[in-house]
């Protein structure tokens, strides 16, 4: 009986002291999209990414129908 209270009383400490693992997971997770987002979104609108993208836009708008 006393074999099977400690046993359930360790199972909840371990779900306890888990239980904050996801909120860290997903924030690290957001942090890593967000600065993935701000280094692509410097990425494309620097100067010579740019002008490639306005030059292939340029090409496929005055391409023939």
């Amino acid at each position: 009986m006393m074999k099977q209270w400690w046993a359930r009383r360790r199972a909840a400490a371990r779900m306890r002291a888990e239980a904050g693992m996801a909120t860290v997971e997903y924030a690290m997770g957001t942090l890593a999209g967000c600065a993935f987002a701000a280094v692509l979104y410097k990425v494309v609108t620097s100067g010579a990414v740019s002008s490639a993208l306005q030059s292939v836009i340029g090409r496929a708008l005055d391409g023939p129908f």
